[in-house]
């Protein structure tokens, strides 16, 4: 009988293997809750024992001395951030640089992936002072809570005006794009009125990944450190079965790959342009994506102090001496 472990993960499809147990552990008795949104405080819960937290608020946590969690470079939400700029079908945008002063809605200010989004167009010469912004929900649907996160600034970060929900402001003109990695119901229809900034996302994001040389992580799995104090081998024992079941799922997925009209094409594209390790956890195989996200937090005003992967991931950097 392994230790009991209940996380708290999103439903994404390549935990399958995992969820199903045929991905399983000896060391490990787990228990995976599938939840709509990632939990606020994995240290005081009293439901969950590892999560999927926010690699941004994990990293300011860190930045603050809170280390409550211990974090591991094991991104369980990873992907390229150009195919989530949305506009309408009938605006003239169709580059990252015509968004220069123009009013674009996130869904939170310090979300990992709006700060991959405005570092995709900082590359192209957008910074957070060229444009102005509006954090809100983004649709009726979504709650109504505080999405500034103390970052807001009058005439330049604001919340959406009457808590409107910012497709509505996007389709009434008064925003001119929106960063969201979730479409929101209806969007994939013919008639919804919107449509992806890029005609071409994908040979943005592929260009994208030639110049950096990795695709962005926004999540990563956390365990509660008291558990990971008893047991140190707990933390790379989860990041190794989430691993093995994106692989299992990988290898289904691509056997089985005829429930979706051209999905056989972009398993196609993503195996010829990205090496088969752009997926790897662990601090070498992510070292200059987590440097760059930091960089990033930085140069947007999120984050005030330095850090470095083996300062943000303290524990799994001291794992070679401990396994010894």
């Amino acid at each position: 009988m392994g230790v009991p472990i209940k996380i708290a993960t999103r439903d994404w499809d390549y935990l399958t293997p995992l969820i199903l147990g045929d991905v399983s552990s000896e060391r490990i008795d787990l228990q995976v809750d599938r939840v709509g949104t990632l939990i606020p405080d994995l240290a005081a819960s009293d439901v969950y024992d590892a999560a999927e937290v926010s690699f941004s608020r994990y990293t300011s946590a860190m930045a603050e001395g809170i280390n409550t969690v211990v974090g591991i470079s094991c991104f369980i939400m990873r992907g390229f951030r150009h195919r989530c700029i949305i506009t309408t079908e009938a605006s003239p945008l169709t580059k990252l640089s015509d968004l220069a002063g123009k009013r674009i809605g996130v869904t939170g200010w310090r979300d990992s992936g709006n700060t991959w989004t405005r570092a995709a167009l900082r590359r192209e010469g957008v910074g957070v002072e060229d444009a102005f912004w509006v954090a809100g929900r983004l649709t009726a649907a979504h709650p109504i809570v505080d999405r500034l996160d103390g970052f807001g600034r009058p005439g330049r970060i604001e919340a959406a005006p009457g808590e409107r929900p910012m497709m509505e402001l996007l389709a009434d003109g008064e925003l001119d794009a929106v960063f969201t990695p979730f479409m929101p119901d209806g969007y994939f229809e013919n008639d919804s009125g919107f449509r992806q900034l890029l005609p071409d996302f994908p040979a943005a994001e592929k260009a994208y990944f030639d110049q950096v040389g990795y695709v962005p992580g926004m999540h990563i799995v956390a365990v509660k450190a008291k558990l990971a104090e008893q047991h140190p081998w707990l933390p790379g024992e989860l990041a190794r079965l989430v691993d093995e079941s994106q692989r299992a799922w990988t290898s289904k997925r691509r056997k089985y790959a005829e429930t979706t009209p051209w999905i056989f094409n972009e398993l196609l594209r993503s195996a010829r342009h990205l090496p088969p390790s752009w997926n790897d956890s662990g601090l070498e195989a992510n070292s200059a994506m987590i440097r760059g996200f930091i960089t990033e937090l930085r140069e947007q005003g999120v984050l005030k102090s330095d850090l470095t992967p083996q300062s943000l991931f303290p524990f799994e950097a001291k794992l070679p001496a401990n396994a010894a």
